[in-house]
């Protein structure tokens, strides 16, 4: 009798451990709740970032997206992207573009905005999200989760690939990679730095690495790093971080 039952008490521990380790959805979410939670859905987010400033606003599932600055000559632009498109005013008057510029500053745009948000971006419908596995990095264990993206609504970025490795505890994300494939592609790596909360909402800026030897997956990157085998390439810095929230379906 105590030999049957041993082996099912084994399977039933087996089952149990494998239903601890959750989906990676169920991760996203908890790093969503984790940076400040659903309320950021609804929201006006403003930010400096290299002399220009950035106002994001969130709203019943509407975007717009603006990039704020002068130039050396005092022009003064105003960039915005929105569900319907995009478009350019110069010192109040609307600039005309053709489809291969305003493609462009959209997706300058829509790129600084996109990186602020994460980890609130990878509930996107285009997103596909899978879980790797755990790994360890500088004494942490992390979840690595890998997004890829639909091509119907991933926009003309929709081949990227990203690496994200989340704290298992706290379910900050304090490193990520990923690989691109606009503009002559690339592959960068980056590690979260500065983190602050303002208004409820978890900030942080990043050193942005690039690699020695571009035959490395991204997916190695956590060992890499650690390896020397990324440099420093840049760092991206926010300042004047404001949030306000906004209430749904208003």
């Amino acid at each position: 009798m105590t030999m049957k039952i041993f082996p099912f008490i084994a399977l039933l521990f087996v089952a149990a451990a494998c239903q601890q380790q959750p989906t990676a959805e169920e991760i996203i979410d908890r790093s969503i709740e984790a940076y400040g939670g659903q309320k950021v859905y609804n929201s006006i987010i403003e930010f400096d970032f290299r002399k220009r400033h950035y106002v994001a606003k969130y709203h019943n599932n509407r975007f717009e997206l603006k990039r704020i600055f002068t130039d050396t000559l005092g022009n003064h632009y105003v960039d915005v992207l929105t569900n319907e498109g995009f478009t350019r005013t110069v010192n109040d008057s609307l600039a005309q573009l053709d489809d291969e510029w305003r493609g462009k500053y959209a997706s300058s745009v829509n790129s600084v905005i996109y990186f602020f948000r994460i980890p609130f971006v990878l509930k996107d419908p285009a997103v596909i999200a899978e879980l790797l596995g755990t790994t360890q990095m500088d004494g942490k264990e992390y979840y690595e989760v890998k997004v890829t993206f639909k091509q119907e609504g991933g926009g003309e970025d929709y081949s990227d690939t990203f690496i994200y490795w989340i704290d298992t505890q706290s379910y900050f994300i304090d490193y990520f990679a990923y690989e691109y494939h606009t503009n002559g592609g690339g592959k960068r790596f980056r590690k979260a730095i500065n983190p602050r909360v303002v208004n409820g909402l978890r900030i942080v800026d990043y050193i942005n690495y690039k690699p020695k030897d571009l035959q490395v997956d991204i997916a190695d990157y956590d060992q890499y790093f650690f390896e020397g085998g990324l440099e420093e390439l840049s760092r991206i810095i926010n300042t004047n971080v404001t949030v306000e929230y906004l209430q749904a379906n208003q």
